[in-house]
């Protein structure tokens, strides 16, 4: 069973700007899930991660350095928002989430809720 699935961006809006999608890798294993999205260029103060319902939101602000009296003669991404969303399975324990940025890659951990995860069942001898 999947623990995570993409979920589909609403069309943007007056309210909601343009978003890049980043690449996200999802690794799941017996005890839960982990994430790993590209967030180049988006420092920690500029990333925002929650989770509202069933719903985990990511989402980064781009903010790239320029030296003072310099500007992009040439930029491949007109874009300066990142912007992804998963559903969650009940399985997973969303107070339990933690996460890390380090050099570009946020690794998001959501283990799997305690009635979900596999337990040996030891055997008496009658």
């Amino acid at each position: 069973m999947n623990a995570v699935t993409q979920t589909r961006e609403p069309a943007a809006s007056s309210q909601q700007e343009a978003a890049l999608w980043p690449p996200v890798d999802v690794i799941e294993d017996n005890t839960g899930i982990t994430l790993y999205a590209d967030l180049p260029g988006v420092p920690r103060d500029r990333l925002s991660l929650r989770v509202e319902g069933d719903t985990l939101l990511i989402e980064g602000d781009v903010s790239i350095d320029v030296p003072q009296g310099m500007e992009a003669s040439h930029a491949e991404v007109q874009l300066a928002r990142y912007r992804r969303s998963f559903t969650l399975s009940k399985e997973l324990d969303v107070d339990k989430v933690n996460a890390e940025l380090s050099q570009g890659v946020l690794r998001v951990r959501i283990p799997k809720a305690e009635h979900a995860q596999p337990r040996k069942i030891a055997v008496a001898v009658g």
